[in-house]
């Protein structure tokens, strides 16, 4: 415990913040009509949104617990109280994204905002390592329940709204964020504000954005379990009524034997697995995974690095708000930037990964060696900034051939995974179970994790690289998308099996789906 938290990567759907594209056929025009007053409802969520970020204590609970005011040791901290924050997080998070969505929202939402103020209740009036222990456990909540404010914009408009509703609710997270933790820094600084009374004003602004969250609108469906008839309201069928019902259970067998198979989760990963063939789509989620862990074990313990490197007594001269507010803005501004990059992804992407992680590996080594402040204030800025330019264009990668459905588990079992491996890795590297490491050990550990990924990527593009010169592929790729729908596929594989032969049509008489296609098809719209 002890940093600001970091916001989970946006996703479309359950995820957040990336429009579907692609398999345009496949998506509802509108599962229920929008409300007019939807541009009131989405201002009210985003204003939600920017002031649940705000909680100015968040970048110095560190110093806060290991100085006379609690009084803990640091190895208490990190070997102690700060893993079970990945244990915590792991053990609900798959069961907060599915009452997510069978709540419909609203009740998750008020769930984190009730586990925030235990948070800094249990921060202010705990006094042992077992309370501090259940913060944790509260915040591993908060963490799991944020997939809620990240999907419950996409039930209030249109799918034509929602790259436009992602960006505003990404935008007031961002802002939120920033503005904490610039409040934080200029109380402690300029107020010279105890990190008590700090605490004190965060668990108020808490409390105002737990009564405002009475006051959203509970929407009357969601992504899977509170679904619409296919057809109605003129809707077009979703991707999960358009997939296989498997057969029938012979008879003689109990219904509830084979009824899992026709779930609609059970379909879904059954599509994702299917999904997962395609070469970039695995590579850009294996990325997610790996990278992701290593990028939120460095997250989580560099306040307790920071207060190894200066630590000192005097708060008015710990900067970790300001750090933190740079680092976000930063972030921001890489994410926008990653837009407009344009380079052919499936030849290159291996390359451009294994470079910016072997950069991340050894911003981590001079973290751990560095007994400058300032130079790991400036190190811990770049590596996050360089994180957050590689995560829009791997939500672009993977979502671009997705529905909105799948797009959202793809994310969803991307996030698990990264937690399952990143809980593997505290238990073994940090809690006192394992190994117990001091913390610099572990960023020298962390800055291995990271050389060994970029070794690999580096391999995997040099095979690449080989087998593209062994197959004389010299023809242009697409500079916007590669990634292909298994349709696209097979109706790639038959006109290069015959290459005289027409494109094959779509099983509904419309275009292919995939997006490449569907671009062509607006494209010719426009014309028209």
């Amino acid at each position: 415990m002890g940093q600001r938290r970091p916001q989970a990567p946006q996703g479309c759907g359950g995820q957040g913040s990336m429009a579907p594209s692609g398999r345009a056929v496949a998506k509802p025009a509108s599962l229920e009509p929008e409300p007019r007053s939807w541009r009131c409802l989405v201002s009210f969520l985003c204003f939600y949104g920017f002031m649940v970020q705000i909680r100015p204590g968040e970048s110095f609970i560190t110093p806060y617990l290991l100085g006379p005011t609690k009084n803990f040791t640091q190895k208490q901290v990190t070997n102690e109280i700060l893993p079970v924050l990945s244990y915590s997080y792991l053990a609900v998070l798959v069961p907060v994204f599915l009452l997510t969505d069978y709540l419909r929202y609203k009740p998750v939402l008020l769930l984190q905002g009730l586990s925030y103020v235990a948070v800094w209740l249990l921060l202010l009036l705990g006094r042992s390592v077992l309370h501090m222990q259940l913060m944790e456990v509260f915040y591993g909540v908060t963490m799991a329940a944020r997939i809620a404010y990240s999907s419950y914009i996409f039930s209030l408009v249109r799918p034509a709204r929602y790259q436009r509703m992602a960006s505003y609710s990404r935008a007031a997270v961002l802002l939120g964020v920033f503005s904490s933790s610039v409040l934080g820094q200029l109380l402690v600084t300029v107020g010279r504000l105890s990190f008590t009374t700090l605490n004190y004003v965060s668990l108020a602004f808490l409390i105002f954005s737990l009564l405002l969250t009475f006051f959203l609108k509970r929407p009357r469906r969601s992504l899977f379990f509170n679904r619409r008839e296919p057809h109605c309201d003129g809707a077009s069928p979703s991707e999960v009524a358009q997939m296989h019902v498997g057969p029938s259970p012979p008879r003689g067998r109990k219904p509830g034997l084979a009824a899992w198979r026709d779930w609609i989760l059970v379909r879904m990963l059954g599509e994702v697995a299917h999904s997962l063939r395609l070469p970039q789509l695995r590579l850009w989620s294996l990325w997610w995974v790996f990278n992701s862990a290593g990028y939120y074990l460095i997250i989580y313990y560099v306040h307790i690095l920071w207060n190894e490197v200066n630590p000192t007594t005097d708060a008015s001269k710990i900067y970790n708000g300001g750090a933190d507010a740079a680092s976000t803005l930063l972030g921001a501004i890489t994410s926008f930037a990653a837009g407009f990059v344009k380079i052919r992804w499936a030849l290159w992407a291996k390359l451009v990964i294994g470079a910016v992680t072997a950069v991340q590996a050894v911003l981590v080594l001079v973290m751990h060696s560095t007994s400058s402040i300032w130079l790991c204030y400036v190190v811990f800025i770049l590596f996050r900034g360089l994180y957050q330019f590689l995560v829009p264009i791997a939500t672009f990668q993977i979502a671009s051939s997705l529905s909105k459905e799948l797009c959202a588990l793809v994310f969803g079992v991307n996030t698990f995974l990264a937690t399952v491996l990143k809980t593997a890795i505290t238990l073994v590297v940090s809690d006192k179970r394992g190994l117990g490491l001091p913390v610099r050990l572990q960023f020298r550990v962390y800055s291995v994790y990271f050389l060994v990924l970029a070794v690999a990527y580096f391999l995997a593009a040099m095979v690449g690289g080989l087998q593209h010169l062994w197959r004389g592929c010299h023809q242009p790729l697409p500079l916007a998308q590669e990634l292909r729908s298994p349709l696209e596929e097979k109706a790639t594989q038959a006109r290069d099996a015959h290459p005289g032969a027409p494109p094959p049509a779509a099983e509904d008489g419309g275009w292919t789906p995939g997006p490449t296609s569907w671009l062509q098809n607006q494209q010719h719209k426009t014309q028209v």
